[in-house]
């Protein structure tokens, strides 16, 4: 059985880091990876283009009850740490807006340059090794494998990520290897998702993009508002806007249902019965650039020189937009008109599932871990790191931003 100093379990980005960070302290290293390769999330993100971090990176970017955890790790390991420790390892990265990406817009280039600099380090890296147990030992921890190998450390790094994209290794596995420990689980929900809701103007309008003002309502309270864009698919809503503030969204309808069921969206129905815990809506102003009574008067021009009802809005919103106002709006009022536009209401039925979100909102309760190392408070010389962690971040690099900050804090293992 071979022995290490520590072993990380997981090979995602926060993984990565960890074993560099652990690795430059002289440590004996080894990634446990269930998957055939290291960071396949990483390769995806930014849609391939890796969104590195965000100038503006704070804690006020992530989920309220995380932000002293967020702050004491980024106080330790902040942007320009990150900057730096990626420009050292040879990656050039630029700003799109307060968004950072590598040069080469692609997130090979960052994956790249972190397995080199493993390699420079000698981290030992055991592929197709999901963990399935871990036991104490004298001189420290005994993983074990499914398939039977084991391995020896004196202290563990668990980074195994949430339960987005379960198809690239991150399915919820390592919830059950915290949960040994005595950790506590907020149920996981998908988040940065895409919306379900069954109404007329989906149907019409599908596969249709605009920019709109886009707002999160739960139980008739304004939760969230984004501006952004808007894609009406034959399910539902996507598009920017719609990832942006489906995070309370999510967790309002989706967190009755036990730990470790199978996701099933709730209905609108269903809510209203007290079967599920919110009522949830999105309410989207479909001509943010023009107010109401402009609006207003615009239409009752239009309808004073004998514009049909399909064409009050030409040259103003899509073309498809005529459909709908031929199909819902003919005989309707001007002022019901200027409401539907303004404060279109969906009713929300339920979300897409895990191999559509990009984050995962929920996960281990931090109340458990010490603030600053990431160490457990149940279990020492047992750290966590990344999206495993109750911490969810807004999407704009935020979310790689905390894996890799976590992550290199988690690897002192102080």
């Amino acid at each position: 059985m071979q022995k290490f100093d520590i072993a990380i379990l997981g090979g995602g980005a926060a993984g990565i880091i960890a074993a560099i960070s652990a690795g430059r302290k002289g440590k004996k290293v080894v990634i446990c990876e269930k998957m055939p390769q290291l960071g396949k999330k990483i390769l995806i993100s930014g849609a391939g283009r890796c969104n590195i971090s965000n100038h503006d990176l704070s804690e006020a970017h992530y989920n309220p009850e995380a932000r002293g955890i967020v702050k004491s790790v980024f106080s330790r390991f902040g942007r320009e740490r990150i900057e730096k420790f990626f420009n050292e390892l040879g990656l050039k990265f630029y700003s799109d807006g307060k968004r950072i990406f590598p040069v080469t817009n692609q997130a090979a280039s960052v994956l790249k340059v972190l397995e080199e600099e493993l390699k420079n380090l000698k981290i030992s890296i055991e592929f197709d090794f999901e963990v399935n147990h871990i036991a104490g030992s004298a001189n420290g921890f005994i993983v074990k494998s499914k398939s039977g190998k084991t391995i020896s450390c004196d202290s563990i790094v668990i980074t195994g990520g949430g339960k987005t994209y379960p198809s690239l290794g991150s399915d919820g596995s390592c919830y059950g290897l915290a949960k040994a420990f005595g950790h506590k689980i907020i149920e996981p929900v998908p988040s940065a998702v895409p919306l379900l809701a069954k109404d007329r103007f989906c149907h019409l309008l599908q596969g249709q993009k605009i920019q709109c003002i886009a707002k999160s309502i739960i139980d008739g309270k304004i939760q969230k508002e984004i501006e952004g864009e808007l894609l009406f698919t034959k399910y539902g809503l996507s598009g920017t806007a719609i990832l942006d503030i489906s995070e309370d969204i999510s967790i309002a309808i989706n967190r009755l249902a036990p730990l470790d069921t199978p996701f099933a969206p709730i209905s609108a129905q269903q809510c209203l019965a007290g079967l599920g815990k919110k009522l949830a809506q999105v309410s989207i102003d479909i001509a943010p650039f023009m107010n109401a009574a402009e609006l207003k008067e615009e239409i009752k021009r239009r309808i004073q020189k004998g514009s049909a009802v399909e064409n009050l809005m030409i040259g103003i919103l899509p073309n498809k937009f005529s459909l709908v106002f031929r199909d819902l709006f003919k005989g309707a009022s001007v002022e019901k008109i200027v409401d539907m536009l303004k404060d279109k209401r969906f009713d929300i039925i339920g979300a897409k599932g895990w191999n559509e979100a990009e984050f995962t909102a929920g996960g281990l309760d931090i109340k458990d871990i010490k603030e600053g190392t990431l160490e457990s408070k149940l279990k020492k010389k047992v750290y966590f790191a990344g999206e495993i962690l109750n911490v969810n971040g807004e999407r704009g690099g935020y979310n790689l931003a905390w894996a890799w900050a976590s992550g290199f804090v988690a690897g002192l293992t102080e």
